[in-house]
């Protein structure tokens, strides 16, 4: 399928979630609609490992026979379906059963059938209970079935489904049955869900624009341009992960560099997005091995993975992104002053949780590893607690880069934002400045990035380019003559310069016009003496 037509799919599926949703609100139904685009992806890929494995036993049924093959083959085999799943648990790391199937539940979509809603209520316990190794317990914990929302009483409820479910096949049926696009389809609509949930995206959505200069950068090994990308990232986290898309990002990004990942590390503290990031890892091919996100409050620190006080065994991550909410109003105890994270810096002030995101990123850093976070621009020139945290950050060396980025880039609010770039053993004894608050693209709701602004960012971290009016390397001189103070503009001034006047130019065409205007006034009062008329 071309790229073309994978964004067709995504815009198909927006028109009929769009449609269908009626009253109910876009954070609602997105839940509904995802979760079952996740169930089509589930079964269309474990069908067709089964397909692969039974190879010639796999039935082959007449093209208006609508039962399921699998089902066709259970019914049949059945002494030898606990070893048949056995298998796949160990080929496909999961198992689905032949009822809770995507085929099956359009089926009876398509039929009208009563039994649809209980039907998909076992099978969403089913995946989160059996159907994976490592179980996904309240992966669908958000979904409510029974909700008022899809109608009053369960046969209303069914029927609504029904009519959902059917739609969304019809939908896909119009494209490839390729199961790859289907998570770029489920990223698209989550970017749709986004611009129609208004501050509330904020929670688990960053404009592609902006994860796209995340996921470049930790990628490059901007240190020695010359080495090219890495070839493996160990570990890669991202603490505040909503959806997961900007890990999943990294992971593109690095295949497409010819590298690989060896495991993505998630934390999110809603409910509803720490499930749509789980999906959003396996809709995207990532195994449940390959990946584990927790469900938790990161300034809390309460990841078991992450309380390791022997530093000889404490996590380190490669690559770090994240895009932490917005001074986040928090309560630090006090007793997080002896916080590990926190104890050599100092704690954040109440008003703003940016530098404990930041510093608890910085914590887990390893000390070749690169991480890039967005943050609101106070965090570059507020004083108090934040400017000592931001002193003895760049004393010791950890602030690599600042990326000024446009205003209203995002849904959920207008202000401008910053990408601060940070390592543990950073090489020039300067800090590059990038201001890039003046390259975008002016939209009705949200500016927007284009491709050529996202790569002149990049390639200006990458080669530590210095521009006129856009970037420039600053010593740690500069820096503390300006106490600290990391506001963009006094280092990269967008302004430009008044041109010099050329009095004795300006003179002569003064001159030059007072001349004209007297023959002018000449001629007219010429003509107005012929009329009789009084002269001016």
């Amino acid at each position: 399928m071309t790229a073309v037509e994978q964004q067709q799919l995504g815009k198909t599926l927006w028109k009929i979630a769009d449609d269908l949703r009626g009253a109910m609100n876009a954070d609602d139904f997105r839940d509904y609609m995802l979760s079952f685009l996740f169930l089509r992806y589930l079964s269309d890929n474990y069908e067709a490992a089964v397909k692969k494995e039974l190879g010639k036993e796999y039935p082959v049924l007449d093209k208006d026979d609508k039962r399921s093959a699998l089902a066709v083959w259970y019914k049949a085999n059945k002494a030898d379906i606990e070893e048949f799943e056995k298998l796949m648990r160990r080929k496909v790391h999961y198992v689905i059963k032949p009822d809770f199937l995507w085929s099956n539940i359009t089926e009876l979509a398509r039929k009208q059938d009563g039994e649809l809603l209980k039907t998909l209520e076992k099978g969403f316990k089913y995946i989160e209970n059996e159907s994976f190794d490592s179980t996904f317990q309240g992966l669908f914990s958000e979904i409510n079935l029974n909700s008022e929302k899809l109608g009053r009483g369960y046969e209303e409820r069914n029927k609504r489904l029904c009519t959902i479910i059917q739609k969304i096949a019809e939908g896909i049926a119009q494209f490839s049955a390729d199961t790859d696009v289907l998570g770029d389809a489920y990223e698209y609509l989550i970017g749709q869900f986004a611009a129609n949930s208004g501050k509330k995206a904020g929670e688990f959505y960053t404009p592609q624009q902006l994860s796209t200069i995340l996921s470049k950068i930790v990628v490059l090994d901007s240190q020695d341009p010359k080495t090219g990308p890495k070839k493996k990232l160990e570990k890669v986290l991202d603490f505040a992960c909503g959806s997961g898309s900007l890990l999943l990002n990294v992971r593109k990004l690095m295949k497409e560099a010819n590298g690989s990942i060896g495991k993505i590390y998630g934390q999110e503290k809603n409910i509803t997005t720490y499930n749509l990031a789980r999906m959003n890892m396996l809709l995207h091919g990532v195994k449940d091995t390959e990946f584990e996100i927790h469900h938790g409050d990161t300034l809390l620190n309460d990841w078991d993975i992450l309380n390791e006080m022997n530093p000889a065994k404490k996590m380190q991550f490669d690559a770090i992104v994240a895009n932490p909410p917005f001074s986040y109003r928090w309560e630090p105890t006090e007793a997080m002053g002896d916080d590990f994270r926190f104890k050599s810096h100092g704690l954040a002030p109440k008003s703003a949780a940016d530098f404990a995101f930041l510093l608890h990123g910085l914590h887990f850093l390893s000390s070749e590893g690169v991480m890039a976070i967005i943050l609101p621009h106070g965090v570059l020139f507020r004083g108090g607690a934040e400017e000592r945290i931001r002193t003895k950050l760049l004393k010791d060396g950890h602030i690599d880069t600042v990326i000024g980025l446009p205003a209203n880039l995002f849904y959920s609010t207008g202000i401008p934002v910053c990408i601060l770039v940070l390592k543990k053993c950073k090489k020039p004894d300067d800090v590059l400045f990038i201001n890039a608050a003046e390259h975008f693209d002016k939209g009705k709701r949200q500016n927007s990035l284009n491709e050529g602004h996202i790569q002149k960012i990049v390639d200006t971290y990458q080669y530590r380019k210095q521009e006129d009016r856009y970037s420039r390397r600053v010593s740690m001189e500069e820096i503390e003559k300006n106490d600290f103070n990391l506001n963009i503009s006094r280092y990269v001034s967008t302004a430009t310069s008044e041109q010099p006047i050329d009095l004795k130019k300006v003179h002569a065409q003064l001159v030059a016009i007072e001349k004209k205007a007297n023959k002018a006034r000449e001629k007219h009062n010429a003509f107005l003496k012929e009329l009789g008329l009084p002269l001016i």
